[in-house]
């Protein structure tokens, strides 16, 4: 386990933090270093037909070793790290035999990533668990996801008796910033369907995601002496809060869970003339997703009406755009693709935890461009911030389900069972 301990290591402590506020793909100029890591590393342990194209979009092939027809599956992770939170100078703690009390991440900042407000911890009693030093993000989300997927092919490579089919592996850039599959060139990746190793704790295999849009509302206002302004001012920043409080009381982030969607406030920004509030909506359930994003509209029609003698023009504006949608209707069609990896890990005795996923994937925008592509556990927790750990065993783990998973993909006769299995459900 040593050898993926010191891979994983050797990713996260480059920089590879992503830029929102870019143009550029790769967002940052930084992510081309461990871009171009990469590429020289599936070389040397043996991959065919490794390409990075000029937005550092990062494939390369296994070739099959079995003599029957198989399908070419992928397995997909993103390099790049989320700009929640520094992932500069990363400086790893390594936590041997954990037992299962307070890890001090900083002693001098008294940072410490304590079992009794992070329960998940103590499942890990026992474990190798790795840390951040308090001041940075870990980067197990996605390099863990990565580590796993360099390494089974390594071990696939060393141990030709594992008999499995073509297998297809890619790496992206600027997933954390909403366009990791933006420029993925399905067709030249060739594969019938892939996972994404970029779920979070061991067992977590998901196929359902958020559908989501984002909204930008522009409250505009009349600036006014204070003293003078009775009748005549209208304040745009508290324009933005009265639509604030016209949303759905409880349907918030912090209040919400499984199936439940939301609306989150996450920027606002503004004077008396002119705010702007930013939101994002999310729901699993479509038609609940669509109602969600006509009452934007509607509230904001309700305030246009409200001041149209007063303004003499729209009050507020307000733009909603879809920024992806729920990856079940793609993968519902092909549900053996999700009963395989469910196989591979009960097999490895791991119990798996098949629930919606509260975010967005790669995995989704790539089953709606032609690439079914359900979400498999990297192990890690807490990600985008400096509480961010990860179990080394877990990563060991989702190793072992990649290599279970090309196995069982290569059995004849495999997919009939599985149809068989989803027709009597």
């Amino acid at each position: 386990m040593q050898h993926i301990i010191d891979r994983f290591i050797s990713y996260i402590t480059i920089d590879t933090e992503s830029d929102p506020n870019s143009q550029t793909t790769p967002s940052t100029e930084k992510q081309w270093n461990l871009a171009n890591k990469l590429v020289e590393e599936l070389k040397t342990i043996g991959l065919e037909d490794v390409t990075i194209d000029d937005k550092a979009y990062i494939m390369a092939t296994l070739p099959s070793n079995v003599d029957h027809e198989v399908p070419t599956i992928g397995f997909v992770s993103h390099f790049d790290t989320s700009p929640d939170f520094s992932g500069a100078n990363v400086k790893p703690q390594i936590v041997e035999n954990y037992d299962g009390k307070d890890i001090v991440l900083n002693a001098e900042k008294n940072i410490v990533l304590s079992p009794n407000y992070f329960k998940d911890l103590l499942q890990y009693k026992g474990q190798t668990i790795i840390t951040t030093d308090g001041t940075t993000l870990l980067g197990a989300d996605d390099k863990a996801g990565i580590t796993e997927i360099v390494s089974a092919m390594e071990y696939l490579i060393q141990h030709p008796e594992i008999k499995h089919g073509k297998i297809r592996i890619g790496f992206t850039p600027d997933e954390e910033i909403g366009r990791g599959a933006h420029h993925f060139d399905v067709e030249k990746f060739g594969a019938q369907w892939a996972y994404t190793m970029d779920g979070s704790q061991i067992g977590e295999l998901e196929y359902e995601n958020f559908n989501a849009a984002g909204a930008k509302i522009t409250f505009k206002g009349k600036s006014v002496h204070p003293g003078y302004a009775k009748g005549k001012m209208i304040n745009s920043m508290l324009l933005a809060n009265e639509f604030i409080n016209e949303l759905p009381k409880g349907e918030t982030p912090e209040e919400t869970k499984g199936y439940e969607g939301f609306f989150h406030v996450h920027h606002i920004k503004g004077n008396i003339e002119e705010t702007v509030l930013e939101l994002i909506i999310r729901d699993h359930n479509k038609k609940k997703f669509e109602k969600r994003k006509e009452l934007i509209e509607k509230i904001a029609k309700k305030f246009n009406k409200k001041f149209a003698k007063k303004f003499g023009e729209d009050i507020v504006i307000a733009v909603v755009k879809d920024q992806y949608y729920n990856m079940k209707e793609k993968v519902l069609p092909v549900k053996h693709i999700v009963d395989i990896a469910e196989k591979a890990m009960k097999e490895l005795n791991i119990k798996p935890i098949i629930k919606p996923i509260r975010g967005g994937t790669d995995g989704s925008q790539l089953s709606f461009m032609g690439l079914p592509c359900p979400n498999i556990f990297a192990g890690g927790h807490n990600f985008h911030g400096k509480y961010e750990y990860v179990p080394a065993e877990s990563i060991q783990k989702a190793t072992d389900v990649i290599v279970k998973i090309a196995e069982l993909t290569a059995i004849p006769g495999i997919f009939d069972k599985s149809e068989k299995t989803k027709t009597k459900k």
